[in-house]
């Protein structure tokens, strides 16, 4: 019987949607190393998509190191780790719900290098995306008050003088903006929680690592 591991893909970029789909399940453990993955015919089955999808899809997976093909015999699992795929694609194909656990967890972060790393440039350009923030948030402006908060956060994430962390906020924040104004709907809790991050700026500028790590998690539990 066909292992069935996904719904019938929906996108536009098909093959890649079935490589991730595929690689997912690989590096779960429902394909294990040696496993034969099942035929074409119960792959495009299984996917509803055509063969042209699912052979561009097992040559990404080869590509990436996680199968190979054994002609006359089928497609192997030859390891759970591949060879590596480039982050930004990974970041592509996650859900809303892990990339905005990755994005919470980098604030709390940032947030304590930057109360030990800022200087005054720092603090000034801070200062002017909150203000922002908050000017965007009374008027109702969301996708505007959404992006001044990246903003924000991005501006500590330099403050903290790590550049990866610097690099990794700012692709997986700037990946869920279209995600948050879709689920917000309106500035409400960006109002709401403006006194948390007036807090957080402060214990920024007091160089309070300690404060500045509890004031992030105050606006991570809040969710924004």
């Amino acid at each position: 019987m066909m292992n069935k591991i996904a719904a019938p893909v929906k996108r536009s970029s098909l093959a890649e949607e079935v490589a991730g789909r595929l690689q997912d399940a690989i590096v779960s453990g429902k394909y294990a190393v040696d496993q034969q993955l099942p035929t074409e015919p119960e792959l495009m089955a299984q996917f509803a998509v055509g063969r042209s999808s699912i052979r561009e899809a097992i040559k990404m997976l080869v590509n990436r190191g996680f199968v190979k093909v054994q002609q006359g015999l089928g497609t192997f699992v030859i390891s759970q780790m591949g060879s590596g795929e480039p982050l930004v694609q990974r970041l592509q194909r996650a859900d809303f719900e892990d990339l905005n656990e990755v994005r919470l967890v980098l604030e709390v972060r940032i947030a304590e290098k930057a109360a030990m790393s800022r200087n005054q440039k720092d603090i000034e350009k801070m200062k002017g995306f909150l203000k922002k923030r908050y000017e965007y948030a009374v008027s109702n402006q969301l996708e505007a008050c959404i992006q001044a908060d990246i903003d924000f956060h991005n501006a500590i994430a330099q403050a903290g003088k790590n550049e990866i962390m610097v690099e990794l906020y700012g692709t997986v924040a700037g990946m869920l903006l279209k995600s948050f104004v879709l689920r917000y709907g309106n500035t409400q809790t960006f109002i709401d929680t403006q006194h948390l991050h007036d807090a957080l700026l402060q214990s920024i500028i007091d160089k309070d690592p300690k404060r500045a790590w509890s004031c992030a998690t105050k606006i991570a539990t809040h969710g924004k």
